[in-house]
């Protein structure tokens, strides 16, 4: 019997898979589960639109990134922090600063914090190239200075 996996099953497949399978398991495990469908021929168009709508969603959402990644290209941002003699923050610059500051640029989207791919954020003054992950093929590097601030 040939069922289509609407959930991961081990040892069978991913969702979207098409698989054969025993009657009975179908019928007193996959079905009930609600893990599988039948395979029907309009089950299977359905699959296979979902699929083209799917792949569509991907290539857009993949050029958009190249978009925003091209209007990121060459941002430097400026932060001013108290730091002691040896250049150590008496703080740090986290991704959501950078979020923020990057935001106020005058970008036409949101950078949202999770984008901003800092290991850790920054706790010494100095230049750093932070990366910026806008798709997961799509990474751009931004310039961020930490400078000391003034009356320090």
């Amino acid at each position: 019997m040939k069922v289509i996996l609407k959930k991961t099953v081990d040892r069978l497949g991913e969702p979207g898979d098409v698989v054969n399978v025993k009657p009975g398991y179908a019928r007193n495990y996959l079905l009930p589960q609600d893990l599988a469908y039948e395979a029907s021929a309009a089950n299977i168009r359905r699959l296979e639109e979902e699929q083209a709508r799917a792949e569509d969603r991907a290539k857009r959402d993949y050029l958009e990134a190249r978009r925003r990644s091209a209007q990121l290209e060459g941002t430097v941002l400026s932060f001013k922090a108290r730091a002691g003699e040896e250049g150590r923050l008496f703080g740090s610059v986290t991704n959501a600063d950078v979020a923020d500051r990057a935001n106020e640029t005058g970008l036409d989207f949101a950078l949202d914090r999770r984008q901003v791919a800092m290991e850790e954020p920054l706790k010494a003054i100095g230049v750093y190239k932070v990366p910026i992950r806008l798709h997961s093929e799509v990474t751009v590097e931004i310039e961020v200075r930490v400078e000391r601030a003034e009356g320090n």
